[in-house]
Formats: structure tokens, C-alpha cells, sequence
């Protein structure tokens, strides 16, 4: 288990928390279930990543609403993944707060990179100084054959 500390932020009725155990699993599950790049995921390997990730919830009126994961050694980096908001509250600003509230929590300051993939939400991730050319340096993967 990855040894973060829990911490929340408020705006209006809604809470964004780091706390874990306050997460409902099976409801992060089911937003990452109406997205192009999580659809296929296994409840106990959602589980794990949740478990060694900075896991960003937001409740409303006590429902999850939004969901966001910080893969981070807690020192020099974090891979931002599975950052997403339930499609009946897009539009309200909700994903502008919750990058706003990622990009301010205490543990993840400091780094020498920030990463993210993303497909659509360019202009948000742009408002917050996030670019697409990192100058020399070369993206690469290795993903698994099927």
C-alpha cells in the first residue's frame, strides 16, 4: 500500500478526498467503465492499482463523481491516469477542480515531471501548463501483444 496521506478538499456540496477507504471501489470502476481506455479492467486489478496509487475521489452529496489516479514514487514523479468525470457532470468545472486540487496536493510538489496521456482533454490539461513536446526527450512504450 502506497504511504500517502489522506486529504481532502471542499467546494460547495462536493468533496474530493485522498482517503482511500472513503473511495467506493466498485463505483470508480464503473466511471472507468464509460471510458475508452478502462473498460476492460478486472475489479482485482483496479484494486491493486488503487492500492499503490495517490487516489483522487469526488463525492457528491456523498455519490462519486469524478475519479483520478497519481502513479508517483512520492519524490520525483507521477504518471496521472484514469482521470475522469461521470458524464451526467461534465461540462460543470469539475475537471478543471479536480487537476487544480491534484496539481496542489502537499505530497506531489516538487517533481522534475508530471506525465499524462490523453486523448481529447488537451485544452484542459493546457490551462495548467502541461504541453506536448518534451524538447529531445522521446516518448516510448512496451505494451503486451493480445
Amino acid at each position: 500500500m502506497l504511504a500517502d496521506r489522506p486529504i481532502e478538499f471542499h467546494r460547495g456540496p462536493c468533496l474530493l478526498t485522498t482517503d482511500r477507504r472513503r473511495i467506493p471501489r466498485e463505483a470508480a470502476l464503473a466511471l472507468l467503465a464509460d471510458t475508452h481506455w478502462a473498460q476492460q479492467i478486472r475489479a482485482a486489478t483496479f484494486g491493486r492499482a488503487m492500492d499503490h496509487s495517490v487516489c483522487f475521489g469526488m463525492l457528491l452529496d456523498g455519490s462519486l463523481v469524478g475519479f483520478a489516479r497519481a502513479v508517483t514514487d512520492l519524490a520525483t514523479y507521477a504518471y496521472w491516469t484514469d482521470v475522469v468525470i461521470a458524464s451526467r457532470h461534465r461540462g460543470e468545472g469539475l475537471g478543471h477542480w479536480l487537476v487544480e486540487c491534484m496539481l496542489a496536493h502537499p505530497e506531489l510538489q516538487g517533481f522534475r515531471r508530471i506525465a499524462l496521456l490523453t486523448r481529447d482533454a488537451q485544452p484542459l490539461y493546457a490551462e495548467f501548463g502541461f504541453t506536448t513536446s518534451l524538447g529531445p526527450s522521446t516518448y516510448m512504450e512496451r505494451a503486451p501483444g493480445p
